[in-house]
């Protein structure tokens, strides 16, 4: 497959033949029902460039073409903000999320948050791309985040996300030293009752898991590095899943920790690793530890 001008070209191989649009577009590429409504009722769907209809059938060599790259508006308002892109290509973007930077705007018009400086970089190169991110970080958690450039990768990538095959690496400095050097959490969470933004372990809540393995410990500051994998993706998982065990990530004072070492969440999302939402080729990627992590960890008073 590759990219002629706003649409995607696909030859259709031996193996494909004689199967419908339809078929094709859901099984073979993992388009979503709607979607492919969606594309049919605005002629999005070319068969060896004539207009196509979800039921024609396919021959091996026939060309199909999906007008995936077409101009939409940014969904937010642009803003001159710089990006640490980790990867990119014609279907979705990586970047390495500073902290205290939003996501997302979580009002109409809001600029500053990550969201914004994607769709600046967009307008800087002259493309008109809806900003679309795949998962979120909290606004003070640093890392890795990724975006979807066109409809059918942001498909196939909610997909992924949802049956767990996008694993996501996080790096944590919590208080204590855990019971175990590998473990689970397994608990369920909920909203507090008697603060805003607070979650908290809760047996009516939705079900959470953690996974976490000790990096080192250091008993002269009392102090743990981890790294964290979550199986599901709930509202500040990992800080009450890890604060419940009474060993809070450090700067994180909503959920108990100490301010004296940082003055933030000691939380980086370090590592991505996916399958391409088209070519299925793998992709790994790594976020940089930011200076203020990565100083309590190389100091030597508190060096792991």
């Amino acid at each position: 497959m590759k990219r002629v001008g706003e649409w995607l070209e696909i030859t259709i191989p031996k193996d494909w033949a004689n199967a419908t649009v339809f078929s094709i577009l859901s099984n073979k590429l993992g388009a979503s029902k709607a979607l492919i409504q969606r594309w049919n009722q605005s002629a999005a769907i070319k068969k060896n460039q004539n207009k196509a209809d979800v039921n024609h059938k396919l021959e091996q060599n026939d060309r199909l073409y999906l007008h995936l790259f077409k101009k939409e508006e940014y969904g937010v308002l642009p803003d001159n903000v710089s990006i640490d892109i980790l990867y990119e290509d014609d279907h979705l973007i990586i970047v390495n999320k500073p902290a205290g930077m939003d996501t997302h705007p979580n009002e109409p018009n809001q600029k500053g948050t990550l969201a914004n400086a994607i769709a600046f970089y967009y307008q800087l190169n002259g493309w008109q791309i809806r900003v679309r991110h795949i998962h979120r970080l909290d606004r003070d958690t640093s890392g890795a985040i990724i975006f979807a450039k066109h409809d059918l990768a942001q498909t196939i990538l909610d997909q992924d996300l949802q049956v767990k095959k996008i694993k996501r690496t996080y790096l944590a400095i919590v208080k204590g030293k855990l019971p175990k050097t590998n473990g689970s959490i397994d608990n369920p969470i909920g909203r507090d009752r008697h603060h805003a933004t607070r979650r908290r372990v809760s047996p009516n809540g939705q079900k959470a898991i953690t996974h976490y393995k000790v990096e080192t410990f250091n008993p002269k500051t009392n102090l743990s590095l981890l790294s964290v994998q979550l199986e599901t993706g709930r509202t500040h998982q990992i800080r009450v899943h890890l604060s419940s065990m009474n060993h809070p990530i450090i700067g994180d004072t909503l959920y108990g920790g100490s301010k004296d070492l940082i003055k933030r969440q000691a939380l980086h999302a370090k590592k991505i690793t996916l399958s391409h939402p088209l070519t299925h080729e793998k992709i790994e990627v790594e976020a940089s530890i930011p200076a203020d992590i990565l100083s309590i960890i190389q100091s030597k008073q508190s060096s792991f």
